[in-house]
């Protein structure tokens, strides 16, 4: 009796098991195998000490960067004010433990940085993010503007609306409309939320670009479909530092 019932125990376990994998197929669609994920961080600047902050930012980032990629750095001129957006990426939570551990035993950080830029905030926030499947990193071909356009999608994860926002992504750089540098999803922070960061030359040259993709009948369409999707959406408009990996 007892190995019958074993077998069925673990019966039980195994489908059980299955039906695990089979729903967070569903809740989630296709995902990124990868460990790597990016840390999108927001920190919010005295308006007195903006200048201050991104020069001091200028002369220590390379204390920073001695123990973690800085994929970008950016300064908000529109979408809102005296505002510092960056991205680092990490290879996994480990290593972003231990990056964190061998930061606050650095004194020349702590002392030379630290000490003296968190006075010049009001707040600090971040959010993990992890690239779509359907999406690698592509630096843009010279240095211009970013727009980083944020997408709050409704519950359900890419299985509900991931392929009707691919296309309407696909819509916009297939027809060359914007450089896509990156498509994110949320992973901590407020979730259900995509995040698309796109390159152009020059706010003038977004504007004239957006104005055509408007009357564009495919990327109308394409919209349509993924608009059915979203909640609401913001975006920011950002100049990336000098010391900027993405220019």
């Amino acid at each position: 009796m007892f190995p019958i019932r074993n077998a069925l125990k673990q019966l039980v376990i195994n489908n059980f098991a299955k039906n695990l994998q089979l729903w967070a197929s569903i809740s989630t669609g296709p995902q990124q195998q990868c460990g790597t994920f990016y840390e999108f961080r927001t920190y919010r600047i005295k308006p007195e000490h903006s200048a201050s902050f991104f020069k001091l930012t200028h002369e220590k980032i390379r204390l920073r960067t001695a123990h973690s990629e800085l994929l970008g750095y950016w300064s908000v001129e529109y979408g809102g004010l005296n505002q510092a957006f960056h991205i680092w990426k990490y290879d996994s939570y480990a290593q972003r433990a231990g990056v964190r551990a061998a930061l606050a035993k650095d004194t020349h950080w702590m002392e030379e940085y630290i000490s003296k830029a968190m006075p010049m905030l009001t707040s600090q926030d971040n959010e993990v993010t992890y690239l779509v499947p359907w999406c690698k990193v592509k630096g843009p071909p010279n240095k211009g503007v970013y727009e980083l356009a944020t997408f709050h999608m409704k519950p359900g994860g890419p299985a509900v609306w991931g392929a009707a926002f691919q296309a309407a992504v696909g819509a916009h750089s297939g027809a060359g409309y914007a450089h896509l540098v990156g498509v994110f999803h949320s992973e901590f922070g407020l979730l259900n939320q995509v995040h698309v960061l796109w390159w152009f030359e020059s706010p003038d040259q977004r504007a004239a670009i957006r104005h055509t993709a408007h009357g564009d009948a495919r990327v109308v369409a394409a919209v349509r479909e993924s608009a059915a999707y979203l909640d609401f959406q913001s975006n920011k408009l950002m100049f990336p530092t000098p010391f900027s990996p993405l220019q």
